[in-house]
């Protein structure tokens, strides 16, 4: 029963996700998304066959934390107003807008903490709430490794000097979805996932025991 209010939480953080880079895209002079019908909040804008529907459903079957990811939404950086740097800005808005939605629904558990509700309706809400902060701090850590094209390499390549941002780019272009699906189907990935996935935890679990 829980896999049915699971679904759309992790559907709307990924499709949030991604709205972010467009948002963030648009306001620095490149509308792709926007005219790609990208722009949207809509999840069927968003539906990636892998990330968004085989891989929720392997780790639902395998009783694993149901995790995903959406389309990468369209940018041209030669439309944003200065590419490089902007580049990093774009990539950063997706894991940033993770980070602050876990920061919010830790906000609504101190609320429900606070307020005078029948205590078996909150910690079921609480169940939920819960997922929703850990699939938000796994999105934004697993899309902030330094590996491009996910996030953290674009980040990366932003602030490298142009040669070396060249190079790196290159690279990974060519290798970089082959290393995250290899690190995924081995779990590695599980060694850079979960030491700063536990850190952020801890922080925000500190603050609603404030």
């Amino acid at each position: 029963m829980e896999i049915i209010v699971y679904i759309p939480i992790l559907f709307f953080s990924i499709v949030l996700h991604e709205f972010a880079h467009g948002l963030a895209a648009y306001r620095m002079g490149d509308d792709t998304a926007y005219l790609s019908g990208r722009l949207t909040l809509n999840p069927i804008a968003h539906v990636d066959l892998i990330g968004t529907l085989a891989v929720p459903l392997f780790c639902y079957i395998f009783g694993m934390p149901l995790f995903g990811w959406a389309k990468p939404v369209p940018v041209n950086p030669l439309r944003l107003n200065s590419p490089k740097r902007d580049m990093g800005k774009v990539a950063a808005a997706g894991p940033g807008v993770n980070l602050l939605l876990a920061l919010v629904l830790v906000l609504v558990m101190k609320i429900l903490i606070l307020a005078p509700l029948p205590r078996a309706g909150v910690e079921q809400a609480f169940v939920f709430l819960q997922y929703g902060v850990l699939i938000n701090v796994l999105l934004a850590v697993f899309n902030l490794m330094p590996i491009p094209p996910l996030d953290g390499g674009n980040i990366v390549t932003s602030l490298l000097p142009v040669g070396a941002s060249v190079r790196y780019q290159h690279f990974f272009g060519r290798y970089g979805m082959y290393i995250v699906l290899a690190l995924i189907l081995t779990g590695g990935v599980k060694y850079f996932l979960l030491p700063p996935t536990y850190f952020i935890l801890n922080l925000l679990n500190k603050f609603l025991l404030l």
